[in-house]
């Protein structure tokens, strides 16, 4: 049994934390709202009051938290990092940017602690079933100490030094982004000349076109259920990083500008907290006067 302590149960961190006590670790957990914290404790786990509390003792400390400025706060305002004992490792799963990870790497490793930028891939459905893709920035000799307690959760691949982990992150929300406003085009395409969507993606699973989104994201816009896995203002929040990212190299990346313009402008409209999925909602209102390239049930 190792001793882990848990910051940030929200959308991903709860089933996380539900997969670690049923592998057997002891988990105290800590939540800026405590209602999310105090419901894992029927699971067995031990809400604390505050983070530094949270991570007296444990051997290995997550952090699942909004952003950035919010793993900053939580790690060196709020107390977690200086309560943190030597040796400890820091299992980051936020998604910040590169820059800030490898910042947070060198902090701690002044410390004596252990950061690890792990980010994570797979939504609420991988974090609940141990699915989730890993991608794990830092020390080789660290990843393969914390390589068992990550193999509850999902595939853990060690990608390079500190910050890669997050670099990867970028990339696969690249590769999300573009891919769901591919799907969310297809489907007005088909609608506009007369096909059925669910006939469609059906007819097209297998081929070279499937995908996890085509599979799971597809179903969100046939069946128009766009409440929130992965919300379309944390999607943003990734595609501006990229964009940062890309400016710093002297890259140039149009299908990523692309959607990323339409996201800005999705969750300027008030769509902030709808699921990713609902970028067809945006490109449907971009094409209101072609109403045969909406779904069937929404035409008038």
């Amino acid at each position: 049994m190792t001793r882990i302590a848990f910051l940030g149960t929200g959308l991903m961190g709860a089933p996380m934390v539900r997969r670690l006590l049923a592998a057997g670790h002891h988990v105290t957990v800590w939540n800026r709202t405590p209602e999310k914290a105090q419901t894992l404790a029927e699971a067995g786990a031990v809400p604390a009051p505050d983070p530094a509390r949270a991570v007296a003792g444990a051997e290995i400390v997550f952090t699942m938290l909004a952003d950035g400025p919010a793993v900053a706060e939580v790690l060196f305002s709020r107390g977690a990092a200086d309560a943190m004992r030597e040796d400890t490792v820091l299992i980051d799963t936020s998604s910040i940017t590169p820059a800030l990870a490898r910042d947070h790497a060198q902090t701690l490793a002044l410390k004596g602690i252990h950061a690890i930028d792990c980010p994570v891939s797979g939504g609420v459905a991988g974090a609940e079933n141990g699915t989730l893709a890993l991608m794990a920035g830092g020390e080789a000799a660290v990843i393969a100490r914390i390589a068992g307690i990550m193999a509850v959760l999902g595939r853990l691949t060690h990608v390079g030094p500190a910050g890669a982990g997050q670099v990867c992150k970028l990339a696969n929300q690249q590769i999300v982004a573009i891919t769901i406003g591919a799907v969310a085009e297809a489907m007005m395409l088909v609608s506009s000349g007369g096909a059925d969507r669910a006939k469609f993606r059906e007819a097209i699973r297998g081929g070279f076109a499937e995908s996890r989104i085509l599979e799971l994201h597809g179903a969100r816009m046939i069946a128009r259920d766009f409440e929130p896995g992965g919300s379309s203002r944390f999607q943003l929040k990734d595609l501006n990083a990229v964009a940062d990212l890309a400016a710093s190299a002297g890259l140039t990346l149009p299908l990523t500008e692309a959607v990323r313009a339409g996201f800005s402008d999705f969750v300027a409209s008030g769509h902030g907290d709808t699921d990713h999925s609902g970028l067809l909602l945006h490109l449907e209102a971009m094409n209101a006067a072609h109403p045969e390239a909406r779904t069937t049930d929404d035409r008038t």
